[in-house]
């Protein structure tokens, strides 16, 4: 993340059950300034003006009044301007897409509620925090949700400054804070967290970043001549844990003997994928001011940072960037994942595209997204296909951590418009080449708050993306997609039978005449927030495709026949009808 000090500006520009879990899943059956892309994949040249908006606000009719709280009293904590994450999951096992939101509050000790708000069928979200006992009231930043005991629901990780929490979904629902029996914890600044089966045993591991130490008695200077948050080189400097699950309710820190807890960082964004195709997952970490790290899996339960190796340490000109949020896909079809780190205003957000192999190549100046991002700072991220067209476009939620000239962050954190900055969306215009469209984002990018956290999933059942946006000091957003469509979609459910849960990590495969889509399920990206884990597709007009390809996480692939596209599948392990 932080922060844009003449050392980085000039060294920037020097260069349920398993049975729930199908019955629930088929229920479901500043932007500006860039010139749009053709409607490429329908052979229309409509201009910007005359196409209708992607995004619509549909915050107050959903009924969440969901407002993130932080004191930001003079002290410049470091942590107040992280953030907070959200969650999109079905909490209760009925189907529908719920939606949980971080909260931070004052201090460790003296943190807001988070808050969870269960979809109704008419649409409408109703808050059940209280009855969920989802409400811990830590200064909260991050969050995961997984299945961690194979029992078919989702339970539910939350990253604190302070004391951890990990809480057990016992059905319909309701959650049991489980963080002393299952031995986690800890003390640190918590930013974001994945859940991964590093080791391959069937459960569920943690990766967990952590940023600094904060110094409250350490005084930085901004532009000006006042105060203003310090960049994370003023402090020491942490490890990131790993978490082994030992299948039996408790979790062991492995930190040391993977490796990764040897090397001290500033993480702050991560994404979990296949990186070198081998069928185990490996991590990359965005870190803040110091070279990232793409932690790949050795399969003895260790990690080695190859991140120089591949190429991701640095972007092309050999500099560390101030790397917040991480977003992972593969963007150009050529079936390996490509990465992009969000970056602080005076940077570019870089894009990592895949070599074809093991290696990657900062892509930014020939795709676009890096040029109109250098005026913001950018945080979440999603890759989504928001018209279904075939390839992937880009959202982007940004904030500022330097107050703009003549503004001050106000008695009790209540004016942070001083750090407010338009969101952006790009628009896939293929190769990937990405245009930059303020008036397509619509709502999305009208909006000018100090955002963070984006996750993304299907809630209102409609078949495409919709997007969840919190802010600093501000509302969380739900935006519909509305995007008039240009082609068809899928949604692709993997459960393993014999772990009674979605097969996280299993990569799912759509080929068709001679294109090929490719997603993984589950996996863990952006920054402080997770998504819905079922692999979407956004498909041309001209797509029939037959079957489906899925790579289970133990590497074996079976083939699925498809019934149509335009629809929610799931495909259960064991009953494909060719094995790949």
């Amino acid at each position: 993340m932080l922060m844009n000090r003449s050392a980085r500006r000039s060294a920037a520009d020097r260069s349920l059950r398993l049975a729930g879990i199908v019955a629930g899943f088929l229920l479901l059956s500043a932007c500006g300034g860039g010139d749009p892309p053709s409607a490429h994949q329908n052979g229309s040249e409509e201009s910007q003006s005359s196409r209708a908006p992607f995004l619509r606000d549909v915050t107050a009719v959903s009924g969440i009044d969901f407002v993130h709280r932080v004191t930001a009293d003079g002290r410049y904590r470091l942590p107040e301007v992280l953030g907070a994450g959200c969650a999109i999951f079905d909490a209760n096992g009925d189907g529908a897409l719920d939606l949980y939101f971080i909260d931070t509050g004052d201090a460790p000790e003296a943190g807001a509620a988070n808050r969870l708000f269960l979809r109704q069928p008419d649409g409408t979200y109703v808050d059940a925090t209280e009855s969920s006992g989802l409400g811990d009231t830590g200064f909260g930043i991050g969050v995961a949700v997984a299945d961690i005991d194979n029992d078919g629901d989702q339970d539910v990780f939350v990253g604190n400054w302070g004391e951890d929490r990990l809480y057990r979904n016992d059905g319909a629902g309701v959650f049991t804070d489980i963080t002393a029996a299952a031995g986690l914890g800890g003390s640190l600044l918590t930013s974001s967290v994945g859940f991964l089966d590093f080791d391959r045993d069937g459960f569920l591991d943690l990766f967990v970043l952590h940023y600094t130490v904060p110094d409250p008695h350490q005084a930085c200077r901004g532009k000006g001549d006042g105060r203003e948050y310090c960049s994370p080189q003023a402090y020491r400097h942490c490890p990131d844990t790993v978490y082994r699950n030992r299948g039996d309710g408790t979790f062991e820190d492995v930190s040391l003997a993977t490796g990764v807890g040897e090397v001290a960082a500033a993480g702050l964004g991560l994404g979990v994928m296949d990186f070198d195709g081998d069928g185990w997952p490996d991590v990359y970490v965005a870190n803040d001011q110091v070279a990232n790290q793409l932690w790949i899996n050795q399969h003895d339960g260790t990690f080695r940072n190859e991140a120089m190796a591949h190429g991701v340490a640095y972007n092309g000109q050999a500099v560390a960037e101030s790397s917040m949020g991480v977003v992972v896909a593969d963007l150009n079809q050529d079936g390996r994942p490509d990465i992009l780190c969000s970056h602080i205003a005076g940077e570019t957000n870089t894009l990592y595209l895949s070599d074809g192999a093991t290696a990657f190549v900062d892509a930014t100046d020939i795709t676009t997204p890096g040029r109109p991002s250098f005026g913001l700072t950018g945080w979440g991220m999603a890759f989504l296909d928001i018209e279904h067209d075939g390839d992937l476009d880009l959202i982007v939620a940004n904030g500022a951590v330097d107050r703009r000239a003549g503004h001050a962050v106000g008695s009790g954190g209540t004016d942070w418009s001083g750090y407010a900055e338009p969101n952006q969306l790009f628009v896939n215009a293929g190769s990937p080449a990405f245009s930059e469209s303020a008036a397509l984002g619509g709502d999305f990018c009208s909006a000018v708050e100090v955002s963070r956290g984006v996750a993304t999933g299907d809630l209102d059942g409609d078949g495409d993306v919709d997007v969840v946006v919190t802010n600093i000091a501000g509302p969380a957003r739900v935006y519909e997609n509305v995007a008039p469509k240009v082609g068809h979609w899928l949604r692709v459910r993997a459960v393993d039978p014999a772990l009674s849960r979605a097969a996280i990590g299993a990569t799912v495969v759509v080929a068709d005449a001679g294109r090929r889509y490719s997603a993984t399920v589950g996996a863990a990206s952006s920054y402080l927030s997770t998504s819905d884990g079922a692999a979407h597709f956004g498909l041309p007009a001209d797509a029939a495709p037959s079957e489906l390809d899925v790579r289970w996480p133990s590497g074996e692939w079976e083939r699925f026949p498809l019934a149509g596209i335009d629809r929610n599948v799931v495909v259960i392990r064991g009953t494909g009808k060719l094995p790949r």
